[in-house]
């Protein structure tokens, strides 16, 4: 008899949680949502989501905040999110660090695949090479030229060990067979901020926070590194054109919960998401800014991280990347 109770009150408790999965998800959300970006204000992960939130906090009714919680390359707000309730009210925003940490620590605190659940794929967008106006070059060719003469004595700023500028950064130096110094910065914004200073000569930052630089004439664009010319701008030829055959370098943006968020909040998150990026003016909007909307469902944005896990742990093993 004992053991029959106990079938019966399992049997129950699974009903139970069968039926209260869509009254959550009708009643999600019912208070502000955060979302964290793991790197500063200024840089390419906190430019995306605070476009994202701000649209979404419209659609859902509550607000979506976004929280830097920056260090070591991300992995502190992405642990953050990892350890937080699975209840859809933290989430996390990302790029390429995400899948490529684990090849660069020791012991990286998290699997973006076993410890997340993806949500959706945001937007994708190249990177500019840009250098400081002062610097004497007006051309990829040029650039190669000096940093030739000058063989480690020309400096790039990156956001810190595997982030996107200085994978961007290396792999230029690869496929231009060129040495200029990578000098490691907090995040993105900080990398940029060095080049305008005069600190450092190049980055290769990403095109959404650098648009507004270049415009204003306090950075100098000497290529796009995507395969094909952005449309932001399209006067700009690629990396590849301008005299590296083969250089391709895109970022993009993955929105994630922690582990055993339910699938009916998942799907909650990735409608809203589809539906405010898909839309015309919002696709205008990002192309505006460099952008791509991806929008994806949460199998393609989990499929796409697996891919991007294996790419850029070859590429890191390769150069012999590693965060010290």
């Amino acid at each position: 008899m004992n053991k029959l109770w106990r079938l019966m009150a399992a049997g129950l408790a699974v009903a139970a949680a069968t039926v209260a999965l869509p009254a959550l998800a009708q009643s999600y959300p019912s208070k502000a949502i955060r979302l964290v970006s793991p790197f500063p204000p200024g840089g390419s992960v906190d430019v995306v989501g605070r476009l994202l939130a701000a649209k979404l906090s419209e659609t859902m009714g509550e607000q979506m905040v976004v929280d830097n919680r920056s260090g070591a390359s991300g992995v502190i707000g992405t642990e953050i999110v990892m350890n937080s309730p699975p209840d859809g009210y933290t989430l996390l925003i990302n790029t390429i660090p995400f899948v490529s940490n684990q090849f660069l620590m020791p012991r990286a605190p998290y699997d973006p695949l076993r410890d997340f659940v993806s949500i959706s794929l945001v937007a994708s967008s190249p990177s500019f090479v840009t250098v400081h106006p002062s610097l004497p070059v007006r051309s990829i060719q040029e650039l190669i030229a000096l940093a030739k003469a000058k063989s480690g004595q020309l400096y790039y700023s990156a956001a810190g060990v595997g982030t996107n500028p200085h994978i961007a950064g290396e792999l230029f130096n690869l496929l231009a067979d060129v040495n200029i110094v990578a000098v490691q910065f907090k995040g993105g914004g900080p990398a940029d901020m060095a080049v305008i200073a005069g600190e450092v000569g190049v980055t290769f930052g990403n095109i959404s926070q650098e648009i507004g630089f270049v415009k204003a004439g306090r950075m100098r664009a000497l290529a796009v590194t995507s395969a094909k010319r952005n449309p932001a701008m399209p006067e700009l030829p690629t990396v590849a054109e301008a005299g590296v055959p083969g250089y391709e370098f895109d970022t993009w943006f993955v929105v994630a919960a922690p582990k055993g968020t339910p699938r009916a909040i998942v799907d909650t998150l990735n409608s809203h998401i589809r539906k405010v990026l898909t839309a015309p003016e919002q696709v205008k909007f990002y192309e505006q800014r460099g952008l791509m909307v991806i929008a994806t469902t949460p199998e393609e944005a989990a499929a796409h991280l697996e891919n991007e896990q294996k790419k850029w742990g070859r590429v890191i093993k390769e150069r012999g990347i590693k965060a010290e």
